[in-house]
């Protein structure tokens, strides 16, 4: 009896996607159930790989933020045991934060953006935040850069 699954109906008997899903769960969600409604509320269901893709970028931001968020804490640390160099290890320090903090709202933004437009089968945006993380960290290289050299 290669391949059945005991216990669920007759023998040899496999059970379609949908019913393991109400057996996994207890009953099959719809799109009504998930939030944030206006992303989900919309359009069909695309296919899983799409989504999941999705996902992982808005993690990628996630990351991207907490990363600069962290370097930005670190070089406060820093910043303070040279008085001289304090005023612009703040300033990166600052910028360093505000892109951080940038970065997970604009995961959000663009994850609930692209989701939505995924299910009405929309062309998907190109993103404003990426040249102004660029800035960001072309600033903040520089000030280091500055800092660095003799004299600086």
């Amino acid at each position: 009896m290669s391949g059945a699954i005991v216990g669920h109906g007759s023998a040899g008997h496999r059970p379609n996607r949908s019913t393991r899903i109400r057996r996994y769960s207890g009953r099959v969600r719809d799109s009504s159930d998930r939030w944030p409604r206006w992303v989900y509320g919309v359009g069909e269901e695309p296919d899983a790989r799409f989504s999941l893709a999705n996902e992982r970028t808005f993690l990628a931001w996630i990351r991207t933020g907490l990363a600069l968020i962290g370097a930005g804490v670190a070089l406060i640390a820093v910043g303070t045991l040279s008085a001289e160099h304090e005023p612009a290890a703040a300033l990166a320090a600052g910028l360093l934060i505000a892109g951080g903090i940038g970065c997970g709202v604009t995961g959000f933004v663009r994850w609930a953006g692209n989701e939505r437009r995924l299910r009405l089968r929309a062309p998907l945006p190109a993103s404003v935040m990426m040249p102004v993380l660029v800035a960001v960290l072309v600033s903040v290289g520089l000030t280091a850069l500055f800092f660095a050299l003799p004299g600086g």
